[in-house]
């Protein structure tokens, strides 16, 4: 089979939602440094190479919405697609004390043929999808590691992320929060305002309602526990459109 640097799960149901997993692969393909970054098995399958458990979480949450999903098919340590081309940080050399071996002395040629060969088609497949709806919803699919880099342990389940458009990310913060038992971030762990990266590319530069959620990696490490998470992400995302849609809003443009 030929590779692609994307994996596009299709659902045939027409619904507004999109579901988006920058994250979702640990694979360094044949491409680069001949499959390898220097870097051995456990390190590659800490955090710092993909987003934990968040592709089968996206997967889940696409069949609940009936949502096609796109993932990514590279490592972010290949290259971060969820960063602008001219971000300092899209092609790292050194993350969470790790030492990327093949990134270290990296040159911009060798960058530019990254680009081009997984970074611009990823997200050109993202955009064909986004095309054929007339006003799609964005949902962004993360996951966060529970403590980085030595600091205070994240207490929070879920963050919900936003930039300049909070019109989805503000009723379903208000949704998520209903429920007692969960502890939401609000642009926590992580602001939500990354010049260049998916969601603006995607949808704050097209006036697209979106949301970027990030669930912390622990609670999301095997299937039952990704089922149960989509499960309530969609749940609360259904609300969300449902208050939005009794709403008089037009999209940003």
């Amino acid at each position: 089979m030929n590779y692609r640097p994307f994996e596009i799960f299709e659902n045939k149901s027409k619904t507004p939602w999109v579901i988006i997993c920058d994250h979702a692969s640990n694979v360094v393909p044949e491409s680069v440094a001949k499959g390898s970054l220097g870097l051995d098995k456990p390190e590659m399958n800490r955090h710092i190479a993909f987003d934990i458990g968040a592709k089968n979480l996206a997967v889940e949450l696409g069949n609940i919405l009936n949502a096609p999903v796109i993932c990514s098919n590279f490592s972010r340590l290949v290259i971060d697609p969820n960063r602008g081309e001219k971000d300092p940080t899209l092609v790292m050399q050194l993350y969470d004390g790790t030492i990327i071996p093949a990134n270290k002395n990296i040159e911009k040629t060798e960058i530019l043929r990254r680009l081009n060969l997984f970074y611009r088609p990823y997200h050109d497949a993202i955009e064909q999808v986004l095309a054929r709806l007339e006003n799609p919803i964005v949902v962004s699919i993360h996951s966060f590691t529970p403590q980085l880099k030595g600091k205070k342990k994240r207490p929070w389940q879920i963050g919900l992320l936003a930039a300049n458009d909070r019109r989805l990310h503000d009723v379903l913060l208000r949704c998520l929060k209903q429920e007692q038992s969960l502890y939401i971030g609000d642009n926590q762990p992580y602001v939500g305002k990354l010049p260049g990266d998916t969601i603006d590319q995607h949808a704050i530069k097209k006036g697209r309602l979106n949301t970027l959620i990030e669930v912390r990696n622990d609670l999301i490490c095997n299937n039952e526990n990704q089922k149960k998470w989509a499960a309530i992400i969609g749940k609360k995302l259904k609300q969300a459109k449902d208050l939005l849609d009794g709403r008089s809003f037009k999209n940003k443009t």
